[in-house]
């Protein structure tokens, strides 16, 4: 495990990279690992589960998803942004601190939706899967655990934190290029 999990992170960022062409947007889509994470371990912690093989699939698994639920709200903020910055270049003028919050704003209100479903989706799928009992069972709910808990704070990271965070970022970008 202490090779898989930095190996799968590295992984992650690799293809983060690959995706954005930009470090700064793969960095802020790392950051949604972390907060998953939180989540995965507080809902551990309620459940008095053991860190175990299991567990560690259950997080890198969680990892995965909060990545990919990153990129998602990270492309509805650039389609957003691009969106008004196309606008203002047709007009003949620059985007400013005004048009970058309204994109924010949109992207994150379109992104609300979808992530939800996700968010849905996933748990709709491991809460069976956290209620059984049987042959298996006991392995399955802690590998389901991290993911559960991690979905919840995946979701407050990814509708909050993430924007204002892109917010800060572009803002300085703006910032130097006026």
């Amino acid at each position: 495990m202490q090779v898989v999990v930095p190996v799968t992170l590295a992984l992650i960022f690799l293809l983060l990279y690959l995706n954005f062409r930009r470090v700064t947007e793969s960095l802020i889509v790392m950051l949604s690992v972390p907060f998953a994470l939180i989540g995965g371990i507080w809902l551990l912690w309620l459940l008095d589960y053991q860190l175990s093989v299991a567990v560690a699939v259950g997080f890198i698994a969680l990892a995965g998803v909060a990545a990919e639920t990153g990129v998602v709200m990270l492309l509805y903020l650039d389609q957003a942004l691009q969106e008004i910055q196309a606008r203002r270049q047709n007009d003949g003028l620059r985007p400013s601190h005004d048009d970058l919050q309204q994109a924010i704003i949109t992207g994150a209100v379109e992104r609300v939706r979808p992530k939800m479903m996700t968010v849905v989706a996933i748990m709709a799928g491991l809460l069976p899967i956290m209620w059984s009992h049987g042959t298996g069972a006991e392995v399955m709910r802690r590998i389901a655990a991290p993911m559960v808990g991690g979905m919840v704070s995946s979701t407050l990271l990814t509708l909050v934190v993430i924007p204002v965070i892109y917010a800060w970022v572009k803002e300085r970008q703006l910032s130097r290029r006026q």
